[in-house]
């Protein structure tokens, strides 16, 4: 939940400022940036997060307990807005095509810190040669047909801003088993709101297509781009999508 433009709470006549804290941050849970179900920032954070004190943070947590949109147990606060709980497959997932192992597959993921391929450089705004966080991916059966491989590229952005993505740097040997299936998820907790687009292309002379997923901010800020390679003789990617509903106007209005 990271906060990257200046905030100023500006005196509003007769309202408390911890309920001006529970409006934003309500408003933060509604557009998805702490997904529902997911654990809220600690207190501390929080306050840096809206430049208060953590007294008027608890009173704002407070508030939104009563109203019953945030829980609290032994391990903090969450929101209890209704949706989909972290973790739900969508359409969004890292990386884009994805699937858990079953008897007869084999799912490997590992990451590396090292410099990525020219074009993932350029998209991401790298200085040629620089190194950064190389996520690869490959999912197979086990006679080697439904191949799948994926090659995913971090920016200095995400590396910056998510710091569960920050903590793979100094175990990142290539070599170790290393699922970023909550990357999305961590990158919404940090106050990163994710747009992507993906470009399906197919590869000459062969049955595969590629398709290139670019995930940015809404900064326009690039986060993350992926080229994944599928067998289309044998493979098929499926996409759902989710339009929000539109809301009802009241009666008489």
């Amino acid at each position: 939940m990271a906060r990257t433009t200046p905030h100023d709470h500006p005196p509003a006549e007769g309202e408390p400022l911890y309920r001006r804290i529970a409006t934003e941050l309500l408003g933060e849970l509604r557009d998805g940036t702490v997904p529902p179900g997911e654990r809220l920032p600690g207190e501390r954070r929080l306050a840096g997060h809206f430049g208060v004190s953590r007294e008027t943070v608890r009173q704002a947590l407070e508030l939104l307990r009563r109203d019953g949109l945030v829980a609290t147990d032994r391990r903090g606060s969450h929101t209890t807005l209704p949706g989909l709980p972290v973790g739900t497959p969508a359409s969004l997932t890292f990386p884009v095509g994805a699937r858990a192992a079953t008897p007869g597959t084999v799912a490997r993921a590992t990451v590396a810190w090292e410099p990525p391929p020219p074009d993932h450089a350029e998209a991401l705004g790298l200085a040629p040669g620089r190194p950064t966080l190389i996520h690869r991916y490959r999912y197979a059966t086990a006679d080697g047909h439904g191949l799948r491989t994926a090659v995913t590229s971090f920016s200095a952005v995400a590396l910056a801003e998510v710091e569960e993505l920050a903590r793979y740097r100094d175990r990142a040997d290539g070599t170790a088993a290393a699922h970023l299936r909550r990357a999305y998820d961590w990158m919404r907790r940090a106050g990163l709101t994710l747009h992507h687009r993906d470009a399906i292309t197919r590869l000459t002379s062969t049955p595969s297509v590629r398709v290139t997923r670019r995930v940015h901010d809404q900064y326009a800020r690039p986060l993350e781009i992926t080229d994944l390679v599928v067998d289309a003789q044998q493979d098929a990617l499926v996409y759902e999508f989710t339009v929000p509903g539109r809301t009802p106007t009241p009666s008489g209005a």
